[in-house]
């Protein structure tokens, strides 16, 4: 018998440890776990000195930690922006009906940890401002740990806190345009505004050319940069002018430009991007901090929120909308998996540590008590979401009836 042709024998090979590992979702999270971890470890190491003074190193006009934080994690709002765009136009969002029990559980999942947030800190002007850290929920951390139970936990719960994700960081978005934005630049805004009025033309004209798109994207990063307004708000407003769907009568359409883009960066932000962003804001010093420390306003109004208001947020709401009949649990879901998904929505490692940063730019004890109130926060949450996860089962499928 004759061996099977070259490309076929090519296409039988088992794929590499590499390329497997970047092709789970829950990969993503495994890596940003490991980043932070390293940054602990480097902070409480002789390699502090070295690790804190390289973040402040100036490079063309900005720290690289302002590099991270402002550039790097533009990209990451872009993919962000990008999924959110994808899921409302045509994916688990596109219609009114499937928006509303993530919806409501995102609304709750962000107000609940607020309030608890601040009850603890409303008599702390200086603190107060932080309200909004523990109101975000980290979609790569809480898909990876969900990931990780494998079939244990039906594909709807995935679907379900995939919307609910990306309809909290629609919220957080919004929250950092609104809440925490510095004095703006006039001149700045209108250049930002006319970049993108040129985006939304091209758009409307049918130019499907990523190229150009990303170049004024640039600009758009710029004039954002310096309008006040948080420079990583530009990779949304990039996002939402991308085409995704583009009408060519007669012709075999190629892949949009919007899932192009998807694709192509997607990998960059999961195991570059973020990573880097968890090794450079995650380290924090312990020394001087006491356990009492995690009693303060600030980290434990963060964990607790996280925590507690999460799950009080998420599956009160989810409750509220099942019991009520706006909506219905997702298909073989239990009451029980539910609520381990409403603990795994307190992982708010990236988003809430970014939201810090812009909460407390200049007081670096209240960065410091922010990330250990993120990471006893998120931890907890994820320990007790994937136990409760692990030990709870499935509904059986509903038996179709004999024909």
């Amino acid at each position: 018998m004759s061996s099977p042709p070259a490309a076929e024998t090519r296409t039988q090979r088992p794929s590499s440890f590499l390329r497997r590992f970047m092709a789970n979702e829950a990969s993503g999270g495994l890596v940003l776990m490991a980043a932070a971890a390293l940054a602990l470890v480097v902070a409480n190491s002789p390699a502090a000195p070295a690790y804190f003074e390289a973040l402040h190193v100036y490079v063309g006009g900005l720290s690289i930690q302002h590099w991270i934080n402002d550039a790097l994690m533009a990209v990451f709002f872009l993919l962000v922006g990008l999924e959110i765009k994808r899921e409302v136009v045509g994916g688990q969002l596109s219609t009114s009906q499937a928006r509303i029990l993530p919806g409501l559980a995102a609304l709750g999942g962000m107000a609940a940890p607020a309030l608890i947030y601040l009850a603890f800190n409303a008599a702390s002007p200086e603190s107060v401002g932080g309200w909004a850290i523990p109101a975000a929920t980290d979609i790569a951390f809480a898909l990876g740990v969900l990931s990780l139970l494998g079939k244990r936990v039906p594909v709807s719960l995935k679907v379900f806190l995939t919307a609910l994700a990306i309809i909290d960081d629609l919220g957080a978005v919004l929250i950092i345009a609104f809440f925490y934005t510095a004095d703006l630049n006039v001149e700045a805004l209108l250049g930002a505004g006319f970049v993108t009025a040129i985006l939304v033309a091209m758009n409307r004209i049918g130019i499907t050319s990523l190229r150009f798109y990303l170049v004024l994207g640039a600009a758009l990063w710029l004039f954002v940069l310096l309008s006040g307004i948080h420079a990583t708000l530009a990779g949304v407003i990039l996002a939402l002018t991308i085409p995704l769907v583009v009408e060519m009568p007669g012709l075999q359409t190629e892949e949009p430009p919007l899932l192009k883009l998807e694709h192509a960066i997607q990998p960059w932000v999961a195991f570059a991007i973020v990573p880097i962003f968890g090794f450079a804001n995650a380290g924090v010093s312990f020394a001087g901090f006491s356990p009492a420390a995690l009693l303060d306003p600030v980290p434990l109004g963060i964990a607790a929120g996280l925590f507690i208001g999460k799950q009080i947020g998420v599956f009160g709401l989810v409750t509220l909308a099942v019991k009520a009949r706006w909506a219905s649990l997702p298909e073989r879901a239990t009451w029980t998996q539910v609520y381990g998904v409403s603990l795994l929505c307190g992982i708010g490692f990236t988003m809430s540590l970014f939201i810090g940063l812009l909460a407390f730019p200049t007081n670096q004890l209240l960065q410091d008590e922010v990330k250990l109130g993120v990471l006893l926060g998120s931890v907890i949450s994820g320990i007790v979401g994937a136990a409760v996860l692990r030990f709870s089962r499935s509904r059986m499928p509903i038996a179709a009836d004999p024909a």
